[in-house]
């Protein structure tokens, strides 16, 4: 009975998202946005939940290629170690 309650519960939380940009003000238009948190409210309209978000896109600054290529890269070796395996394996 208890599930059953928590279910009904949860279907009639409403969300509402608010985005903030790099300076904290909040904003409207989420490609501005680095941060923000939806907010869940109960039956009553009290907040029933609030969970922060982060958009923020750091460089890592020992890496001189973009993230992007540098998993790109990661994946061809990984793809060729599993190349060189499998050669291994039908050759013995």
């Amino acid at each position: 009975m208890a599930s059953t309650r928590g279910a009904v519960g949860r279907a009639e939380r409403r969300r509402r998202i608010v985005y903030f940009d790099s300076e904290g003000r909040p904003t409207d238009d989420s490609a501005e946005a680095v941060r923000g948190e939806v907010l869940e409210y109960d039956a009553h309209d009290r907040p029933a939940r609030r969970t922060p978000f982060f958009l923020d896109r750091g460089e890592l600054p020992w890496l001189p290629v973009s993230e992007p290529a540098f998993l790109l890269w990661v994946l061809a070796a990984l793809f060729v170690v599993w190349l060189g395996i499998g050669l291994f394996l039908g050759l013995a």
